[in-house]
C-alpha cells in the first residue's frame, strides 16, 4: 500500500450509506476513518475492511465538538493526512408537529444540523492549511422540497444551505464541496423496510463518483432517486 493513498473520514459509518461508502472507498484505494456511536458495529466493520493500515474505528457523537476534533485528529495521527470528510450521520422523525417527543426533536436537530456544522468546523481548518480537500454532506430529497409536517425536512434544508454557504466561503481555494441528496433508501433509517427503494451501495457509488473526479472538477450536488419515486 502506498503512503499516498487518500484518506476519507466518514460519520454515521456503522450502518447504511456510511458503511456502504466505506466498502466502496476501500475498493477504490482509499483509507478510511470510521466514526459513529455504535462501537461494536464500527469495530466489526473496520476489521472487515482490513487491518488498521486500511481502516480505523473511532467512536464519535457528531453533536460533540470534542468528539469531532478527536475524529479528525485520529485521521491525522494514524495516516498523516485527511483528504475528504463525508458528514453522513443523521436520523429522522415521524411527520407531524404533534408527533415524537421534544427530546427526540432536540436530538435530531443536534445530530442533523449541529453535527453537520461541527463536521465542517472540525475539518475546514486542516483543508484550508493544505488548500485542498473535499467536504461531502448528506442532505436529502427532503432538503430540496418541503414534506408535510416534517421537522426532518427542515434539518435537511439546513444541511443543503450549509453546503451552499461552505462552497461560497471556499470558492477561492482548492476545497471541493458536494451535497449528496438521496431519495428513498433501504437503510436502518426506516422502521419498516420500504419497497422499491435504493440500496445503500447506490448512494455509495454516487459518493465515489464525486470523490474520484479530477481536482479541478467540483460536483456540487448529486440527487439520486429510485426510478419509480416521482417526488
Amino acid at each position: 500500500m502506498a503512503n499516498d493513498d487518500p484518506v476519507l473520514v466518514i460519520t454515521g459509518a456503522s450502518t447504511g450509506i456510511g458503511a456502504a461508502t466505506a466498502h466502496r472507498a476501500v475498493e477504490f484505494g482509499h483509507r478510511v476513518v470510521l466514526g459513529a456511536r455504535s462501537e461494536d458495529k464500527l469495530q466489526a466493520l473496520a476489521e472487515e475492511l482490513g487491518d488498521d493500515e486500511r481502516a480505523i474505528a473511532v467512536r464519535c457523537d457528531v453533536a460533540s465538538w470534542e468528539d469531532q476534533q478527536a475524529l479528525v485528529q485520529a485521521a491525522l495521527d494514524r495516516f498523516g493526512r485527511m483528504d475528504a470528510y463525508f458528514a453522513n450521520a443523521g436520523f429522522g422523525a415521524a411527520r407531524g408537529f404533534l408527533e415524537e417527543s421534544v427530546e427526540h426533536w432536540r436530538s435530531m436537530i443536534d445530530t442533523n444540523v449541529l453535527g453537520c456544522a461541527l463536521s465542517i468546523r472540525a475539518s475546514l481548518g486542516h483543508f484550508k492549511e493544505q488548500s485542498s480537500g473535499h467536504m461531502l454532506l448528506t442532505s436529502s430529497i427532503a432538503g430540496r422540497r418541503t414534506l408535510p409536517g416534517s421537522l426532518y425536512s427542515a434539518t435537511k434544508h439546513a444541511v443543503t444551505a450549509m453546503g451552499e454557504a461552505l462552497r461560497a466561503e471556499v470558492a477561492d481555494t482548492g476545497i471541493r464541496v458536494t451535497l449528496i441528496e438521496p431519495g428513498m433508501v433501504d437503510t436502518p433509517f426506516f422502521d419498516n423496510r420500504p419497497s422499491g427503494a435504493l440500496e445503500p451501495d447506490d448512494i455509495a457509488r454516487a459518493v465515489l463518483f464525486a470523490l474520484t473526479q479530477p481536482p479541478h472538477v467540483d460536483v456540487n450536488e448529486i440527487l439520486v432517486r429510485p426510478v419509480h419515486q416521482s417526488t
